[in-house]
């Protein structure tokens, strides 16, 4: 047997033994299948059988779709755009809040007097009194934060108020605290100066005038505590100097003998109980 003789008898054996399409176990002739193939073209496959096209969204599916709200939908609320910035407006000035809102700012001063008085440069760490000042106020807001909790947040976030309400009722608490510890001369300057007269009740104050009265009334009182700090060391470090001049040790400095008698004064007088006692007591005691 030849070579073209093999080749062309290995065709015809595999065009004899190609495959028939059956359907449901019937054969179907190629032309046949075809010509059911060409005559409808446009018919949807059956289900399982093919992939269907994805459905399309008409107006009545979109209106039927969840809308996104952070307040309660009953009430006039701003749109999500206007939410979402105030959101960020306030955790951008919310170390403002802490700062300016709170008993911090009496706090650090104090902590930061204290350490200039004793003379001890950076000890304690700047880190140290900034901590000690935040848990201090963490502790003597405890009752008003605890109030804006009960009576604002909670009520806002199960939908029982709306938003304008929710921020009125925040700010009573923190409106009480500064107002019990902002002097009446201060508060008088700023309702001076903004040209207002007077108020129903101290709810009615807006924070613009309250808040810079509060700050300006913490600052004297901080300092006028700072003074009563400063003034026992000051009188150690005036007796060493002396006592360190008449013996005629002009080349020594008296820092170096009076910080050692200021930390053992400060020490023995349990100086950290007294000062913090003294200072939380007098927001807790009003």
């Amino acid at each position: 047997m030849t070579r073209a003789r093999f080749l062309s008898l290995l065709i015809a054996t595999g065009l004899t033994l190609m495959p028939v399409a059956t359907t449901h176990g019937q054969q179907t002739p190629p032309a046949a299948a075809q010509a059911t193939t060409q005559a409808a073209p446009s018919q949807a496959a059956p289900a399982g059988t093919g992939t269907a096209s994805p459905p399309t969204l008409t107006p009545s599916m979109l209106s039927q779709l969840p809308s996104i709200s952070l307040g309660d939908s009953d009430s006039e609320e701003y749109a999500l755009p206007i939410q979402l910035l105030l959101l960020l407006t306030v955790l951008s000035l919310a170390p403002a809040i802490v700062i300016l809102m709170t008993s911090f700012t009496r706090l650090v001063v104090i902590l930061g007097i204290l350490r200039q008085a004793m003379g001890t440069a950076q000890s304690p760490p700047t880190q140290v009194l900034v901590g000690l000042a935040i848990f201090l106020t963490m502790f003597i807001m405890a009752p008003v934060f605890s109030e804006i909790h009960r009576d604002s947040l909670d009520p806002y976030m199960n939908g029982v108020i709306g938003q304008d309400e929710a921020f009125d009722r925040a700010a009573r608490p923190i409106k009480k605290f500064m107002l019990t510890q902002t002097r009446e001369k201060d508060l008088l300057l700023f309702m001076d100066m903004a040209q207002i007269d007077s108020f129903q009740n101290g709810h009615d104050t807006p924070l613009y005038v309250l808040v810079p009265a509060y700050v300006i009334s913490e600052l004297r009182i901080a300092f006028q505590i700072g003074f009563m700090i400063f003034l026992p060391f000051l009188i150690v470090d005036l007796i060493v100097a002396s006592v360190l001049m008449s013996m005629g040790m002009m080349m020594l400095p008296p820092i170096m003998i009076s910080l050692p008698m200021k930390l053992l004064l400060f020490v023995l007088a349990d100086g950290w109980y007294l000062i913090v006692e003294s200072v939380v007591r007098a927001y807790i005691g009003s």
